[in-house]
């Protein structure tokens, strides 16, 4: 009986040392975000994972995300509230759409944060930022430099510190990163080969191993996108390449350009973006199988997971990247960004509690010129935004409302004339300079036009991202109860030649006569479908 009982004693215990040591997971669907999230860059500090995105011409920019189990993101902070080198940038003269802040870099080193970004319209200058902890935000400049197309910052571990760019490019700083170094590394590192077209962009650079891995996309001439990445012993080099994904996933073309990263565990993952049309380009999160020294991504047969599961245990704040907002604080959820720098006189969260007040402060003709335009991302594989605004106190020739926002935007807008309001739906498109991004025509497609008389109006988008949809369709309601629809379906695209960005929530108020009117916005009501 003794023994009978010792050996249920060993048993038990040898039970619960394994319930103790089983390894936690978090399960997902890619892609892990299904939201515009291009130019990955990522970096950890212990459990912590900080992921840095383009957002070129919105404000706050460089947004900042954190996760704890590479599945669950929150915005951290933004690195900056506003970029001033030019009018652009205030809307003024010209504009900065598809350009601004791109492809930032974002590393942990010695106890700081740094974030490396080129603005895609200053050819002859770059931004470093350093912070003690991106969740608090703070972020410090902390130099200007040359200009790095699409670089990839890189601490060496005998303290050395180069930015990889442009198609095989490398400039050593100097140490105290205050700007490059004049007798440091400068120089080529390796030549495209005969079949790559353009430029072979998106620099990612580890260390593992003793050995430099730096990850970078190419377009074949004939073939679709492909992650790339070229391995050496030397920063320096010779560097010798491999192809380590090739995947059009989902039936979505096109997966490339991101980072690879490792846990405290010494597990590897991936984050590569794929193109989605108008949603934009989404991440995609899949393993990293280490196969004689390259990092292969994708699961066993090199395709990226529809199902995974990271083994790290779920952390879930219950933040999400676009959120509702009922505008009761007296400051902006961190989920929003104004188009451009905001008129920040022209906006207030205070001047009527609970609501979001956006005053007309120029007067323009068009949405695209139009300050203070406040954006959210939208998301797949559906989703649904509604804006509820009082528009009691708009002046003639003022336009209001909501819109999926993009170089060719579908339009809700309330109008008014001779003292009358008017609610239509419209589909504009854009008109920009190549050299200076300036608008030079919008093209308007009244699909109907209605006239109302209540002051309290109800407007909302629905989004489908599914494969070959990009449809959004357009409601109204004076109850917030019965909608009725107007207009009709509106076709959302990405289009690399203006905006460069996925579809957004906006909403909106532009003055076409006369300043001094505004609209009182209650709430934001954000809801998503993921099956």
């Amino acid at each position: 009986m003794l023994v009978k009982w010792i050996f249920i004693g060993v048993v038990m215990v040898l039970g619960l040392q394994a319930c103790s040591t089983k390894t936690e997971t978090t399960p997902f669907t890619n892609p892990v975000m299904w939201a515009d999230v291009p130019d990955m860059s990522i970096t950890r500090n212990g459990s912590d994972f900080f992921l840095i995105s383009t957002t070129m011409h919105l404000m706050p920019g460089a947004p900042v995300m954190k996760s704890r189990d590479l599945v669950h993101w929150e915005i951290a902070s933004y690195v900056f509230d506003s970029l001033t080198d030019h009018s652009g940038y205030d809307l003024i003269d010209r504009t900065v759409y598809g350009r601004g802040q791109w492809a930032s870099s974002i590393r942990y080193h010695n106890e700081k944060y740094y974030v490396l970004f080129s603005p895609n319209d200053q050819p002859f200058s770059s931004y470093i930022y350093q912070c003690n902890d991106p969740s608090m935000g703070n972020w410090q400049l902390l130099t200007r430099t040359q200009h790095f197309h699409d670089a990839s910052l890189f601490f060496d571990d005998d303290g050395r510190v180069y930015v990889f760019y442009g198609t095989g490019q490398l400039r050593e700083l100097k140490s105290d990163l205050s700007d490059v170094k004049p007798d440091g590394v400068d120089m080529k590192i390796f030549e495209r080969d005969a079949d790559e077209t353009g430029l072979l962009e998106g620099s990612q650079m580890i260390k593992h191993n003793n050995k430099y891995y730096l990850l970078m996309i190419s377009w074949p001439r004939n073939k679709p996108r492909r992650q790339l990445c070229y391995r050496a012993d030397n920063i320096t080099g010779p560097y010798e390449k491999k192809v380590i994904l090739e995947d059009d996933f989902a039936g979505f073309p096109y997966c490339g350009q991101g980072s690879i990263i490792d846990d405290k565990n010494g597990n590897w993952y991936g984050l590569i973006f794929q193109d989605r049309n108008g949603v934009g380009r989404v991440p995609l999160l899949m393993p990293v199988r280490w196969e004689d020294g390259w990092p292969m991504l994708g699961d066993e047969n090199g395709k990226v997971p529809l199902h995974w599961q990271t083994p790290l245990k779920s952390y879930d704040t219950g933040k999400r990247i676009v959120e509702s907002d009922d505008f009761a604080s007296e400051k902006l959820k961190i989920n929003w960004q104004w188009n451009h720098n905001p008129v920040n006189s022209a906006w207030s969260l205070t001047e009527r509690a609970g609501y979001l007040r956006l005053k007309t402060s120029r007067v323009v003709d068009n949405l695209f010129l139009a300050p203070n335009t406040i954006t959210q991302r939208m998301e797949g594989p559906n989703c649904s935004g509604v804006v509820a605004i009082d528009v009691s106190n708009m002046l003639d020739g003022d336009v209001a409302g909501f819109s999926a926002f993009n170089g060719d935007a579908g339009l809700l807008s309330i109008s008014i004339s001779d003292s009358k309001k008017y609610l239509s739906m419209a589909k504009n498109s854009v008109h920009l300079d190549n050299r200076t991004k300036a608008v030079t025509g919008v093209d308007v497609d009244v699909v109907e036009r209605v006239e109302i008389e209540n002051d309290m109006v109800y407007l909302r988008i629905d989004a489908d991202f599914n494969l070959n949809k990009d449809l959004a369709t357009f409601y109204y309601s004076f109850d917030n109860e019965n909608w009725t629809a107007i207009g009709s379906e509106y076709k959302m695209i990405f289009d690399y030649r203006r905006l460069f960005m996925g579809s957004k929530f906006a909403v909106f108020n532009y003055a076409t006569e006369q300043i001094g009117g505004y609209i009182d916005v209650d709430f934001f009501e954000y809801n998503r479908t993921i099956h």
